[in-house]
């Protein structure tokens, strides 16, 4: 199974900005399609955004349309979330995760079922 490590979260003012990153590790990092998850305290676990393998296809959920943008680099086996115009209500821990279901083909999962690997998470916290 691909290993994955996000980094980047941090403490920002509302309407700032933050990248994270997702550092794989694995031979098939490139064939897998990835998302970006997010849970707030006491709160249920919850989909952002997703990413095919060649990075052609894009989702995104509602809150965070318009706002935040994923990307891929599988020359450096990383995957990316830009966060523009940062809100209270996005502060959670951010978790990327790999869809390591074999010769999947058809839409972006969003379900967390469909995703194997998950990172450890990183903090992203908003002040207003």
């Amino acid at each position: 199974q691909v290993q994955l490590v996000e980094s980047g979260g941090g403490s920002v003012q509302a309407g700032g900005s933050l990248r994270l990153s997702c550092a794989a590790s694995g031979r098939t990092f490139s064939y897998y399609a990835m998302g970006w998850f997010r849970q707030a305290p006491g709160k249920e676990r919850e989909f952002v955004a997703a990413i095919s393998w060649s990075g052609g296809s894009t989702y995104y959920a509602d809150p965070v349309k318009g706002r935040f943008t994923i990307s891929r680099d599988n020359a450096k086996n990383t995957v990316y979330l830009q966060m523009n115009s940062l809100k209270p209500e996005d502060t959670a821990v951010y978790y990327c995760a790999a869809d390591t279901r074999p010769f999947r083909v058809g839409g972006l999962a969003t379900r967390i079922r469909d995703f194997g690997s998950w990172g450890q998470g990183t903090q992203v916290t908003v002040s207003s």
